[in-house]
């Protein structure tokens, strides 16, 4: 496969090494080298043999496999007895790793000036790959152990339109002769990611055989798992600086004549090796006739290969880019389609597009604004590019119907940003409805909804339902699966042979959150409708029948209906259009029947991130007492007017005045105490006032009104940064063009993956000539080194047990309570208060030396399953033993300080 552009030329051979398959589990990449079982740093010898369990004999050796005329690559081991692994293991044996090695040869222009030929950067876009990486066959012969391998993060979900990496090569290549460097990938064959569109018609598909990430290998007729891998790699044009993405547009519906909506996004990606900023936009004369008024909401920087989506209201003309330092500028006229079958909503920063399904009654008279319903859909199904999904889902009467994207197809699982994206989307159309009078007639109630969705949508409706029951009316899940590792266990984890238990334990804490099964408590009182194919090849049915066992458990007599369709599959087109669907919706958004305001007799509300969650039957809990633990909040009310409520970790909770209208006192965990004089008129007078009750030290009192009640508590999670209020920025503190490098492919990962707005900024600019910074509100994360002066001066304020020493006569070190890190090759991540907002973070990731940033940089939260705690530090040995290289590792107290209990260190 070659490529020329301005006479330069790459070649990929078409001939690859594969190494493998080693045993791994999801996401385990992460942790161990993505060459693995390979040292880039030693000698390489693919004529070796290489310890596998999943092999005859224990043992694999490289074999081959040939890249096609379009880039395919197609990966398998048919030597491997899969059948035999998967009859006692199930899909868990299917996963595993592979290192892959061919050879990429530059070859420079022919020339007769005099001058050096510009070598232009690489455009490399890895599909259904992990990791890929240029290594000079120079340091490989010469064994040169001080060359560190750049990794690149491949698209391995083949989101749409993923802008490829800008790749800068590493060695110069020469002007005169082919260079030759070799071309790593790491395969990881995965199952753990349900596919809700795998038994649609072929068009509606990208490929027609996927079931989940690369598919069960016996839908086509094999039992040897497939790995397809794609490799596109040319050279950049270096005419072009900045150009248009309209793939990544975000557009509203004009709706008699106005915009439904107020915010338009504008793709754009820089290609040039300088930074480009967007400074200001004009309309042309016809828009301006029309009424519709442009602003650009900031000044947009794009670092190099840095795709942005620019936030602009309503309509767009031009725009004005400009260089740093007055250097040279470019106008670029941009036409953008109006399309009317996207709908959106955005922040201030970063628009996402949604799609609503207005009531099909416009004439009925209403007696109030009705609940919507929110729909999710599956992983890897674009709504805006696959109408299945709104297809698949029944208009209703008075109702509206709000499919969110999740941000992107694939997304974070409906957790997360995921989760705010979903939740968003329902304030958005409650605020766009109140813009015209018109609209206003088919105004929504957003505070409560009907939550569905199907296949990870299912286990979405789940996870949201328990995490905000108060809000939720009904739910339908159909297909869910309970939790990511009760749907492909751990079972084959490579660090677990290596790995101290009570490390493991810390790091898989970070699970909790998300283990659905754990809250279903908070759902005893929900009607819910669940759904099953009973033929389901994907996610089993027993996934929903143990989900409904779970929830009668916590209540017998819990309003939960299974409904298990015999013949049916994975996925079918009626799911949601039986007539027991219809009769369920009818039911719970029935005017004539509003519903139910007060509490039963006996509840337990389960909470896990109080921020994250909501409240059932106005008790909420607020604070925690110890990290990584869940809290319980049980309440039983009396006919005497006595409320007996018996707690487990909960440190505050709150409760609304009107569920205390009857009640005498309350005693809690044998703690009495009277109800305030003030609760009962608060409830009469239906103000929505909350009372808060504080453990101190085991005793529990009522806060008085003049005291603050405490914000609800925060998660301290690394997952936390990608939760941003503003656009997330990249802090480069260090002066090295590997730390440069590590922020613009994290930059790339958070717009692939989860369409978040990254902000890349040098030390240099974030300090003023005083030394202070203005952080804004969103999230920070900072790449650098000890010395950084930014660092420094962050930690200087001691707000963890993460602090910076000063050395006599060398450079600064990184300390945790007195112990030095930042050794060779080791690398820290850590959360960290945000500098001015509560409600925002920060995250550091430390290294000393181009190899630890790597090994830190690889632990970012990019995709959902990482079993992260909130600070590791991570050294060699992880190449090898994944996990088990990490050498610190711990949870932060309830208010950020070192927590020994949930704390290991090696």
């Amino acid at each position: 496969m070659m490529q020329d552009v301005s006479d330069w030329t790459v070649h990929i051979a078409q001939t690859w090494d594969v190494l493998g398959p080693f045993p791994i589990h999801a996401r385990e990449q992460h942790f161990l080298s993505p060459s693995y079982p390979l040292d880039l740093t030693e000698r390489i010898d693919l004529d070796a043999s290489y310890p596998s369990s999943l092999a005859d004999g224990g043992c694999v050796r490289c074999s081959k496999a040939w890249l096609d005329p379009s880039g395919n690559l197609s990966v398998s081991f048919p030597r491997i007895r899969w059948a035999s692994l998967r009859a006692t293991e199930g899909w868990a044996a299917l996963q595993h790793h592979a290192v892959l090695r061919s050879t990429l040869t530059v070859l420079p222009p022919r020339s007769d000036s005099q001058l050096p030929p510009i070598v232009p950067n690489l455009l490399v876009q890895l599909k259904r790959g992990s990791f890929f990486a240029l290594v000079p066959i120079d340091a490989e012969r010469e064994h040169k152990g001080d060359f560190v391998p750049q990794w690149y993060s491949g698209n391995i979900y083949e989101v749409d339109s993923a802008p490829p990496h800008l790749v800068r090569l590493p060695t110069v290549p020469s002007t005169v002769s082919p260079t030759v460097y070799h071309l790593y990938v790491s395969s990881d064959y995965e199952v753990l990611e349900p596919n809700s569109t795998s038994l649609v018609s072929n068009r509606l598909l990208r490929r027609a055989d996927q079931i989940r990430l690369f598919g069960d290998p016996r839908e086509a007729g094999s039992d040897v798992p497939t790995a397809s891998i794609s490799v596109d790699i040319r050279f950049e044009s270096p005419a072009i600086n900045i150009r248009r993405e309209p793939s990544h547009d975000v557009v509203p519906d004009f709706v008699e004549g106005f915009a439904f909506g107020d915010a338009l996004g504008i793709g754009m990606r820089c290609l040039s090796t300088t930074w480009w900023t967007v400074t200001s936009l004009s309309s042309s004369p016809e828009l301006c006739e029309a009424g519709i008024v442009l602003s650009l909401l900031a000044d947009t920087r794009f670092a190099p290969g840095q795709t942005r989506v620019l936030p602009i209201r309503i309509s767009q003309s031009n725009l004005h880019a400009q260089a740093p330092s007055g250097g040279t500028s470019l106008d670029l006229a941009v036409q953008v389609s109006v399309s009317r079958l996207g709908h959106w909503s955005g922040t201030d920063t970063a628009p996402i597009g949604f799609i609503v399904l207005p009531p099909t009654d416009s004439d009925a008279p209403r007696r109030e604004p009705c609940p919507p319903i929110l729909a999710l859909h599956g992983a890897g199904l674009d709504i805006f590019k696959q109408s299945v999904w709104a297809e698949a889902v029944p208009r209703q009467l008075h109702n509206w119907v709000v499919l969110p994207s999740g941000r992107t197809s694939w997304g974070l699982d409906w957790h997360g940003p995921s989760a705010d994206d979903a939740w968003g989307t329902v304030s958005a159309l409650a605020s766009i409805l109140e813009t015209s009078s018109t609209w206003k007639t088919w105004a929504i109630s957003p505070e409560r909804v009907v939550i569905i969705g199907h296949s990870n949508g299912g286990q979405g409706t789940w996870y949201n339902a328990a995490r905000h029951p108060d809000r939720v009316v009904a739910m339908i899940p159909a297909a869910g699966y309970i939790k990511a590792q009760a749907y492909v266990p751990l079972t084959h984890s490579w660090s677990a042979h290596f790995i101290d238990p009570f490390l493991r334990a810390i790091l898989e804490n970070s699970f909790t959150p998300d283990d659905n099964d754990l809250f279903l408590s908070n759902l005893v009182d929900t009607p819910s409708l669940v759904i099953h194919g009973g033929v389901d090849g994907n996610v089993p049915t027993w996934h929903s029948r143990k989900l409904v066992s779970v929830l009668r458990t916590w209540a017998t007599d819990a309003p939960v209906s299974y409904r298990e369709e015999p013949g049916h599959g994975h996925w079918y087109s009626s799911v949601f259009r039986k007539p027991h669907v219809k009769a369920f919706l009818d039911s719970v958004l029935d005017e004539e029947r509003p519903p139910p305001r007060r509490s039963p007799a006996t509840f337990t509300l389960t909470t896990a991130v109080p921020a994250d969650s909501g409240s059932l039957h106005g008790w909420r809990i607020l604070r925690l007492l110890a990290p990584g633990r869940l809290a319980r909040l049980s309440v039983e009310t009396t006919g005497d007017g006595i409320i007996f409520v018996g707690t487990s970790n909960v440190g505050c909770f709150s409760v609304d005045a009107t569920q205390l209208e009857d009640a005498r006192r309350v005693d809690i965990d044998g703690c009495t105490l009277a109800v305030p004089d003030g609760a009962a008129a608060a409830a009469a007078a239906g103000s929505g006032s909350q009372l808060y009750f504080q453990n101190e030290s085991g005793t529990w009192r009522v806060l008085t009104t003049g005291e603050s009640p405490p914000a609800a508590q925060r998660s301290t999670s690394p997952y936390t940064i990608l939760r941003s209020s503003g656009p997330l920025r990249i802090v480069v503190s260090g002066d090295s063009g590997y730390e440069l490098s590590a922020a613009q492919r994290l930059a790339n990962d958070l717009f692939v993956y989860h369409k978040l707005d990254a902000d890349i900024v040098l030390e240099t600019e974030f300090l003023d000539t005083r030394g202070e910074t203005h952080p804004g509100t969103g999230n920070i994360v900072v790449i650098g080194s000890p010395s950084s002066r930014y660092i420094r001066q962050c930690l200087a304020k001691r707000r963890t047990a993460f602090t910076i020493a000063d050395r006599e006569g060398g450079s600064p070190v990184l300390q945790l309570r007195g112990q030095t890190l930042g050794g060779p090759f080791q690398g820290i991540m850590f959360t960290h208060p945000h500098e001015s907002s509560p409600s925002s973070t920060m995250l550091f990731i430390i290294a000393n030396d181009q190899s630890g940033l790597e090994r830190a940089a690889r632990l970012f939260p990019i995709r959902t399953g990482l079993a992260l705690a909130d600070w590791l530090v991570i050294g060699k040995r992880a190449d090898k033993q994944g996990a088990s290289g990490i050498q610190n590792a711990g949870l932060w107290g309830c208010s950020w300080e070192y927590h020994s209990g949930t704390s290991w260190q090696h």
